[in-house]
């Protein structure tokens, strides 16, 4: 029979399911709704899926590396424990290295083949899902190459090989010594896992970002009653040092903090044998930007005893 667009949609609000899930299920159901039902539950993906509305803001950070490129994702779970799993640990290392052979996109990195399981990354999450019983997800993945030099890496606070909870990529152009250079590019990395730069140039920073902070500079320099003209370089000054502040090149280096990061580069060059260029910069850390669900554990306590 066919398969009608109101058949799917009722489906998909009793499981959860996905749409093309629902699809596939009446199909090979003929129709039947409780069979369809039955089918999803059967494939996990009922399961699954009710589970996708729950919050996953734990999870680690897998980075994976080969030749003069590497990538970081990052894999969320609802909880701490499930992250400390080896099961879930295998799974993120395993998906780091499967986005080692895409161009670094969640898109590509969710449908490229999962080595283990013969199915696409995607479906091979919603297998996890069902297993281990909570909602998981490839919330972002990124990669950065370089067609001479390296793409150093760093993971904060490791807990296991290539996995943490804040993880660094960092390119660097150079036809320099390898090893010295994936050297420097790790203290780079670390610089940046440390500092949060928003932009590896001035240039790079969004202009919304600047006028929003050339306004307020503006503002403070008028409270104090200066002329315009003094204003106006007040308002330099405090742009400059904001520079100093976010812009990666221009920060004080953690490793050496007499430098910036773009003199303490310099100044490697020497031991590099070649000039070298700080290219681009990638920072993940766990959950960030996530809302997380929270709760009132007095009132749920109250509850359950039927308090008001």
């Amino acid at each position: 029979m066919a398969i009608s667009a109101s058949m799917v949609k009722d489906l998909r609000e009793k499981t959860g399911a996905g749409m093309m899930d629902c699809k596939t299920a009446l199909s090979e159901t003929g129709g039947d709704m409780e069979a369809a039902i039955d089918w999803l539950r059967t494939k996990g993906i009922a399961k699954a899926d009710k589970k996708s509305g729950r919050t996953a803001a734990e999870g680690l950070i897998g980075v994976a590396s080969e030749g003069a490129k590497a990538v970081v994702v990052e894999v969320n779970s609802e909880t701490d424990f499930v992250a400390r799993n080896e099961a879930f640990q295998t799974l993120v290392r395993d998906i780091a290295k499967v986005a080692l052979s895409t161009d670094g996109s969640v898109e590509a990195v969710s449908a490229a083949t999962h080595p283990a399981s013969g199915k696409s990354v995607a479906d091979t999450v919603r297998d996890a899902v069902a297993t281990i019983g909570e909602n998981m997800s490839l919330r972002r993945s990124a990669m950065l190459s370089v067609s001479d030099g390296v793409v150093a890496t760093y993971i904060h606070n490791q807990v296991a090989d290539g996995l943490g909870k804040l993880g660094v990529l960092v390119a660097m152009e150079s036809a320099g010594d390898k090893a010295k250079l994936t050297a420097f590019g790790r203290q780079v990395a670390m610089h940046v896992a440390a500092t949060n730069p928003l932009a590896l140039t001035a240039d790079e920073i969004d202009p919304a970002v600047v006028e929003r902070e050339k306004a307020i500079f503006s503002e403070q320099a008028r409270a104090s009653g200066k002329p315009e003209n003094i204003i106006e370089k007040m308002v330099e000054g405090r742009l400059r040092k904001f520079y100093e502040e976010v812009v990666l090149l221009k920060q004080s280096f953690v490793i050496n903090p007499d430098l910036t990061v773009e003199k303490a580069l310099a100044e490697a060059e020497k031991d590099f044998g070649a000039p070298a260029k700080i290219t681009a910069f990638v920072r993940f850390a766990l959950g960030e930007g996530i809302e997380r669900e929270t709760s009132d554990f007095a009132a749920e306590v109250a509850a359950a005893a039927g308090k008001k």
